[in-house]
């Protein structure tokens, strides 16, 4: 059985691990995989991150640039597999886990999405801004690399390519 606290037999006890993960639960925000703007929603969790304990905000907003590896941009269509949402749940409670101080929050677009567009964004909370910066370096960083999202580009000069497909 993962995750599992051990009580003083050695034994894991229900009531540790309800109380380990109510924890958990309570410093994750939430997470959102959605074909709306998300403005609306990184207001609301600027607002719901920090709490009286939070020294620090951090936030990345990862906005549709007009450029690729050399090529010019028009706009993208982000794609998910139908895993994508727990997966996105699934690392923000594994950077909770592995950041036992932070708060966090983290969306990610998909759909039709045009230059200067927020594609992606998380709030971190800590007593700490190195701690906060970590937790949101990490989280930005996994989402990217393990989450089911591609994107594909379509550029100026007419053609296509997709990103994020290997």
């Amino acid at each position: 059985m993962a995750n599992i606290i051990p009580n003083s037999s050695g034994e894991p006890t229900a009531a540790a691990n309800q109380a380990r993960e109510s924890t958990l639960n309570a410093r994750i925000i939430g997470t959102a995989l959605t074909d709306q703007p998300l403005e609306p929603l990184c207001e609301e969790a600027q607002r719901l991150v920090p709490d009286a304990t939070a020294g620090a905000v951090v936030t990345f907003d990862g906005i549709i640039r007009n450029h690729d590896h050399g090529h010019s941009v028009d706009e993208l269509v982000y794609t998910a597999h139908p895993s994508a949402e727990k997966e996105l749940s699934n690392v923000v409670a594994d950077i909770a886990a592995e950041y036992p101080d932070v708060r966090l929050w983290a969306a990610h677009r998909t759909g039709k999405l045009g230059i200067g567009e927020l594609a992606f964004a998380v709030v971190v909370a800590s007593a700490h801004r190195k701690e906060a910066f970590a937790a949101c370096a990490e989280l930005a960083d996994r989402v990217k690399a393990t989450v089911p999202i591609w994107k594909e580009q379509f550029l100026t000069d007419g053609s296509t390519q997709w990103v994020g497909l290997d």
